[in-house]
């Protein structure tokens, strides 16, 4: 009897003729995810992609990295067994003794995409209920809310026997939607933002803003931890760190304070456009949230998209704060967020920062800086890294 993973997709079914060309690219996806767990025989078929590890002891590690993979809706560790009613029954008998000893009920579920099978799914259901019911006296059955479901699914090459689907990430997958550059903070927004515009498929590249010494390197490495966690659901990514402080310097040092928020944002969004299109990527990415700080009520994003030709995505623009770290803590990124290690941002805060900021003030406020000279520096520093 073999035992092997059965990963669904959702929507890439809708897709038409271009369907193959996103199945193709979640089998290459999934490839690449299990790239450490050894040997892997991966093939398509109804909507389900089909896993055979060679080494049994690796299916639950796979299972939890097929869990971050966009594209993947549900995930099922199934037994692939012969379609005849008798060694289906003695494999739901044998494969879930532990599950049925256990429980006090169960119920059947049976599938068959196969109209060829001799039994139709109500009559298997009854088949193999009656005779899980012979060999465990301790079940009954209970069809609303049991605490064991065996699932029979008749298709057209075997049968197959599973107790259940685990939630997968969803979404598309990775790649199929072209590629973005994030604006990665050490906050909570950012890492979410990114999350959610790569879950739409989207190939997600980060460019972070560094300040030594006023940024220490425990920040950047706060950074880089949460890169890790988004890149395990986006395949891997590419960090591009920039060193920001003289920037920071100059416009303290130079331009009015209630507009130093405002100018440093504009500085970010440039510097990012000029990463982004060496990369190839397509549009920015930020975590900003309507109205949650100054820099981010309406008329400073007005400012700030001012300063790029570039599309800007911003995900989470329409949701509170509790609704970020919701999503936040459901992806892993909140405890590693909340460490108290400061970023730029927080660093250069101006005490009174201007909530209507005007575009032509600020353009003119930040003419005594040499701004082609400044961003052209901080592109010649990026340090590049790859998690």
């Amino acid at each position: 009897m073999k035992r092997l993973i059965m990963a669904r997709y959702g929507e890439i079914i809708l897709k038409g003729l271009n369907r193959p060309v996103f199945e193709d690219a979640l089998v290459k996806n999934i490839k690449g995810a299990l790239r450490h767990c050894g040997e892997v025989n991966i093939h398509k078929a109804q909507a389900n992609i089909y896993i055979e590890p060679a080494d049994d002891e690796k299916t639950d590690e796979m299972v939890e990295i097929l869990r971050h993979v966009f594209g993947v809706v549900s995930i099922i560790v199934a037994y692939e067994v012969e379609k005849d009613i008798n060694a289906i029954q003695a494999a739901c008998v044998e494969v879930f003794e532990s599950a049925l000893s256990s429980a006090k009920t169960f119920k059947v579920e049976a599938k068959r995409a196969d109209k060829r099978f001799p039994l139709k799914s109500p009559e298997i259901c009854m088949e193999v209920g009656g005779y899980i019911l012979e060999h465990y006296h301790n079940l009954s059955v209970d069809v609303h809310n049991p605490e064991v479901t065996v699932n029979v699914d008749i298709r057209e090459d075997k049968a197959y026997i599973h107790t259940g689907r685990i939630k997968g990430a969803g979404g598309m997958p990775a790649g199929t939607n072209g590629r973005a550059m994030l604006l990665l903070s050490g906050g909570i927004d950012s890492p979410v933002a990114g999350y959610m515009i790569a879950k739409r498929g989207v190939r997600l590249e980060a460019v972070h803003f560094f300040s030594y010494p006023y940024t220490s390197d425990r920040a950047k490495d706060k950074v880089m931890k949460l890169a890790k966690i988004l890149a395990s659901y986006t395949g891997g990514m590419k960090v591009h760190i920039v060193p920001f402080t003289d920037i920071q310097l100059e416009i303290r040092d130079k331009c009015p304070e209630e507009y130093m928020t405002l100018i440093m944002r504009r500085f970010m969004m440039q510097i990012a456009q000029r990463v982004a299109e060496k990369r190839d990527c397509k549009a920015l990415v930020t975590g900003e949230s309507i109205g949650q700080v100054a820099s981010q009520t309406m008329n400073a994003l007005a400012v700030t998209d001012d300063a790029v030709s570039m599309p800007v995505f911003r995900p989470v623009i329409g949701n509170d704060k509790e609704e970020i770290v919701e999503i936040s803590r459901r992806i892993g990124t909140f405890e590693t967020s909340i460490l108290p290690y400061e970023d730029c941002c927080t660093v250069f805060t101006p005490k009174h920062p201007s909530t209507k900021p005007i575009i032509e003030k600020i353009v003119s406020a930040q003419e005594v800086l040499d701004v082609e000279r400044l961003i052209n520096e901080a592109v010649d520093g990026v340090e590049t890294l790859w998690v």
